[in-house]
């Protein structure tokens, strides 16, 4: 009989309280006019008071509109993953994020409602054996969705646990179909700088880029999500598609993705554009290795006002050091 053992990380069902389930949060705002709301200056990421910045505001508008997908959630939570820390509150993750395409900032959540997420579809080129683009919706329901509890670390030394709803990317790769050639996957996010008006600001290279390595793709813990707390998730959080690599550092995973590139060679992403002396193509965390300007070593949950030390890989290193064991020459963790 085959006995099947949980992660060393996992948690009872029992033990993991779910965040209530509530609208959708969108065409309202849209109609009044709230998404375009001005930027405030950014604070330092590693200094800043964020708590402070959380108090600085209401939450999202609430929200009529029916995303086409909603009838798809809840969806199972798959108990393989779920971290021994509790779940963020949901009014936390979807009030406090980074999306420089609408701000640098925390507070973006009212100016993101002006995306529009339908319609939306996604191309897959490059490297694989027939271009295409496809509608969103008919992507997610040929996909495999389930819930996964997550942790999250951000550069800046927060962090959150959410529970995602998606899919394995390891299934989007078989979507994809690539050739054997293939060893990266260059992904992109939207470009309108009519409604995303941080795109407006011409020092940063638009379009949002990110890359991964064909292995990064496909391990287990690699997840795209569509969903978030029980049903789709809101623009703020990188709807309709976003990725979560949760034994990375937060920037990896890009929000509101419309475009997979296979290709041969590694991707220059975003942040590596920016900064190369300080992001560099990994990001894998480390609590030993600082930032160039501030420490790894310790990170505050969202919502407490705790530090509580960060672990190697966010605490996913026995689901993902076997990546990097022939790697010795890379600088792995920025």
């Amino acid at each position: 009989m085959f006995i099947r053992s949980k992660p060393r990380w996992a948690l009872d069902e029992r033990n993991v309280t779910p965040e209530p389930l509530f609208r959708q949060r969108r065409a309202l705002i849209k109609a009044a006019g709230l998404g375009m709301i001005g930027a405030a200056a950014a604070a330092g990421p590693a200094h800043a008071n964020f708590f402070d910045r959380l108090l600085g505001g209401g939450g999202p508008e609430p929200d009529a509109e029916v995303d086409p997908t909603a009838d798809l959630y809840p969806v199972p939570r798959n108990d393989a993953y779920t971290p021994m820390r509790p779940i963020t509150k949901e009014e936390l993750v979807t009030t406090y994020n980074n999306f420089y395409e609408f701000g640098s900032h925390k507070r973006i959540f009212n100016a993101a409602q002006a995306l529009e997420i339908r319609p939306w579809s996604v191309t897959f080129d490059g490297m694989v054996e027939e271009e295409r683009t496809v509608d969103i919706d008919t992507l997610i329901r040929a996909m495999p969705l389930e819930e996964r509890v997550y942790r999250h670390r951000c550069v800046e030394a927060w962090s959150m646990v959410v529970p995602w709803s998606g899919f394995p990317m390891a299934a989007l790769v078989d979507y994809a179909k690539p050739t054997s050639g293939a060893r990266y996957v260059r992904m992109e996010t939207f470009e309108d700088p009519d409604v995303a008006t941080g795109q407006r600001q011409t020092w940063y290279p638009w379009p949002y880029v990110e890359g991964v390595t064909i292995e990064e793709a496909t391990n287990p813990l690699a997840f795209l999500v569509t969903g978030a707390y029980g049903k789709p998730v809101e623009e703020q959080n990188g709807a309709p598609l976003r990725l979560a690599l949760p034994w990375k550092y937060g920037f990896k995973s890009i929000k509101s993705l419309v475009r997979f590139t296979f290709t041969d060679e590694r991707p220059s992403s975003f942040w590596m554009d920016v900064a190369g002396n300080e992001y560099g193509f990994w990001a894998n965390v480390n609590p030993e290795v600082p930032h160039k300007r501030w420490s790894q070593a310790m990170e505050r949950p969202l919502g407490t006002d705790e530090e509580i030390p960060t672990l190697l890989f966010n605490g996913y290193a026995e689901e993902v050091a076997g990546l990097y064991t022939d790697l010795a020459s890379e600088d792995l963790y920025f």
